[in-house]
C-alpha cells in the first residue's frame, strides 16, 4: 500500500513523503525535484511503512509493524513502549496515535508510546461467536484498522470486526452496528476510516449510514441513512471506503479499493473511476495538500495527483 504525507504549514518544509507497506521499500522523500528513498539503512526500525505523522515541533514519526521511528531532522530513533496495564488512556491535543501492526493501539505523549487495549463489549450483538476466547482466534476482533480525530478533538478508533469506539479523554462510546462487522455475505470490510461532515455526522467507512452523538439516546448516538445510492452510480461496487477527507468547502472525498474516488457534496454522491488503461487502480489512501490538490495512494500503481476533475499518475525522476 502507498501512503502520502504532506507536512503541516507550521513547519514550512516544502516536501512530500511517500511510504510503502506491502513492497517493503521504506519511505520516499520528494523535495519538489528529486525523490530519495529512506530505509533501515538510514535508521528506520522497519521497511514496511504504514503511516507518517508530524508533531508540533516538526519531528517526523514513521509507523511500521515493528514500532515507530522518530526523525528529528538529523537522525532516526525508535520510540520506547510502555506495556499495558501501566499505560494510560488520555487524550491530549498534542498526542499522536498509532496502530503499527494492527493488533495493538498506541498513544504517544511526546516521550513514551503507551500500549493500550480497547474495552471489551458484548460482541454477540454483532453475531460474533465467542464460545472461544479471543486468544484462540486467528486475530482479535478488536484489531485496530483506523484512527481519526473529530472536530471536537475526540479520538475515533475503527476495528476489524468490533465496530468503532469514540474516546473523549474520559470515557468510551461504542458504535456496535452489524454493518461495521462481518457482513451477511461473509465480507469483513472493517472500519478503516472515519470522517466528519459539515453537519457533524460521522461516516464510518461506508456510504450506508452516518452517525451523530446524542447523549439522550439509549445508545449514546443516532444513526441515519447517509445518502441515496442510485443504481446507475454504484453498480456492483463495494460501498466501503479505505480513506477519506473533508475539504475546505465541506465536500467529502473517499477512496474505495478498485472502486475509484467518491465525492459527496452534501446532496449527492459521484464517482470517478481510476484506470491506468490496463487494470483498475486499487486505491488505499487520500490526502489534500496546502494548495487544495488531492493525492491518491494506491496498492498497485504508485501515486495519483488531482488534475482538474480527473486524476493522473504522478511521475518524477528519482
Amino acid at each position: 500500500a502507498y501512503h502520502i504525507w504532506y507536512p503541516t504549514a507550521t513547519t514550512g518544509r516544502g516536501y512530500i513523503q511517500f511510504s510503502t507497506d506491502s513492497l517493503g521499500e521504506g519511505t520516499y522523500h520528494f523535495d519538489g525535484k528529486t525523490l530519495k528513498q529512506i530505509t533501515t539503512n538510514d535508521g528506520l526500525v522497519h521497511n514496511q511503512v504504514r503511516g507518517i505523522q508530524e508533531d508540533n515541533n516538526g519531528n517526523i514519526y514513521v509507523e511500521t509493524p515493528e514500532g515507530v521511528s522518530k526523525f528529528n531532522g538529523a537522525k532516526f530513533t525508535t520510540l520506547k513502549v510502555i506495556k499495558s496495564p501501566n499505560s494510560k488512556w488520555k487524550n491530549e491535543p498534542t498526542d499522536l496515535w498509532f496502530n503499527c501492526n494492527g493488533n495493538n493501539l498506541y498513544r504517544f505523549d511526546g516521550e513514551w508510546l503507551h500500549e493500550l487495549h480497547l474495552p471489551e463489549q458484548d460482541l454477540t450483538l454483532l453475531n460474533i461467536d465467542f464460545n472461544k476466547h479471543i486468544e484462540d482466534l486467528n486475530y482479535s476482533p478488536y484489531s485496530v484498522f483506523g484512527i481519526d480525530r473529530d472536530k471536537d478533538g475526540n479520538i475515533w478508533i475503527g476495528t476489524i470486526k468490533a465496530g468503532a469506539f469514540r474516546f473523549d479523554g474520559n470515557s468510551f462510546l461504542w458504535v456496535g452496528e452489524k454493518e461495521l462487522s462481518t457482513l451477511p455475505d461473509g465480507r469483513v470490510p472493517g472500519v478503516r476510516s472515519m470522517i466528519q461532515d459539515k453537519d457533524g455526522y460521522l461516516w464510518l467507512s461506508n456510504f450506508y449510514s452516518k452517525y451523530k452523538i446524542n447523549v439522550d439516546s439509549s445508545k449514546g448516538y443516532e444513526k441515519l441513512k447517509a445518502v441515496d445510492l442510485p443504481k446507475d452510480v454504484v453498480k456492483d461496487k463495494i460501498l466501503y471506503f479505505n480513506s477519506g477527507l473533508s475539504d475546505e468547502e465541506g465536500n467529502l472525498w473517499m477512496t474505495t479499493y478498485g472502486g475509484g474516488v467518491w465525492k459527496y457534496d452534501g446532496k449527492g454522491l459521484s464517482n470517478t473511476e481510476i484506470n491506468n488503461g490496463e487494470e483498475d487502480v486499487l486505491l488505499i489512501s487520500i490526502y489534500q495538500d496546502h494548495d487544495g490538490i488531492i493525492w491518491l495512494g494506491t496498492n498497485n500503481d504508485g501515486v495519483y495527483k488531482q488534475n482538474g476533475s480527473n486524476f493522473e499518475k504522478f511521475e518524477t525522476d528519482k
